[in-house]
């Protein structure tokens, strides 16, 4: 059966001392990249290994070209899922302590974009854990290694070409997952240049969870998400993480995989001739 998706504390519980279960932590934070790595040695899930975002997570950035966290190459995310101990046998279940939004949502998607389906982001992350009273660990901890075998699903990635051409096609719906300020161009703490891809709609990640950092019930994302199509839909945010969060609550509300444009609003402005939209 496995999880797809979403997992309870109390399901990811039952499994903890599962070698076929690979828990995997993803703190992060943009303003310290330290953080996350400091946090995960301090306390952590039982058996849980670390996956730094952009050290782990990312490829290099190429100034001018990509955004700030462009997606790995294939063959080094595929050697980093099987350092980690992940086949074709492995549940993943992947946490942060941002509601998903940081890092787990982004494990989640590259394992999905690989043809890895059997994983879940922890439902209220971290805290929720903790919240339970269940024990923790510290220092650093490995897996035996595997050997991940991909099976990329093209599908659920946008292009910058695809971005182009959906811009002006009546046919497809692009998203920006930012907040409503960033996406009106009144706010831009990151990124050089503010404002928002033309012709996209926002629909902030943060509408995803409610005030503990859980996910609504599939049926209330349902709602959010109505009336669209996901295979004519393009979610990206500030540079491809955040957005993930989106996908993943659209795919757990059970509409379906829409695509992510992974390079996202940081990519979109490397380019000079790209328009731009605020307001």
């Amino acid at each position: 059966m496995g999880f797809h998706t979403l997992i309870s504390v109390s399901d990811l519980f039952e499994h903890l001392n599962d070698p076929e279960w690979a828990i995997v932590d993803c703190r992060f934070s943009l303003k310290d990249s330290l953080y996350g790595r400091k946090e995960y040695l301090k306390a952590h899930i039982p058996g849980a290994i670390y996956a730094h975002l952009d050290e782990d997570l990312c490829g290099p950035i190429i100034r001018g070209k990509t955004g700030r966290h462009p997606l790995p190459q294939i063959a080094d995310i595929v050697q980093k899922f099987s350092d980690w101990g992940i086949d074709e046998n492995v549940q993943v279940v992947s946490y942060d302590d941002a509601g998903g939004s940081m890092a787990a949502a982004r494990l989640w998607w590259l394992l999905q974009w690989l043809g890895h389906t059997h994983v879940a982001v922890l439902d209220g992350g971290w805290q929720a854990w903790l919240r339970a009273g269940h024990l923790t660990c510290s220092g650093e901890e490995q897996r035996m290694a595997r050997v991940f075998h991909p099976n990329t699903k093209p599908e659920i990635l946008a292009t910058v070409e695809l971005v182009e051409q959906a811009m002006n096609n009546p046919h497809y719906l692009i998203i920006d997952s930012r907040t409503r300020d960033r996406y009106l161009g009144e706010n831009e703490p990151i990124d050089p240049i503010a404002g928002h891809i033309p012709s996209a709609i926002c629909i902030p990640y943060t509408e995803n969870t409610d005030k503990d950092g859980f996910f609504l019930p599939a049926d209330a994302l349902r709602v959010c998400f109505e009336g669209i199509s996901p295979q004519q839909t393009i979610f990206y945010c500030g540079s491809g993480v955040t957005a993930a969060q989106n996908v993943l609550a659209m795919v757990h509300s059970g509409l379906g995989f829409p695509k992510l444009y992974a390079g996202s609003w940081s990519e979109w402005i490397t380019d000079p001739n790209h328009p731009i939209a605020t307001g």
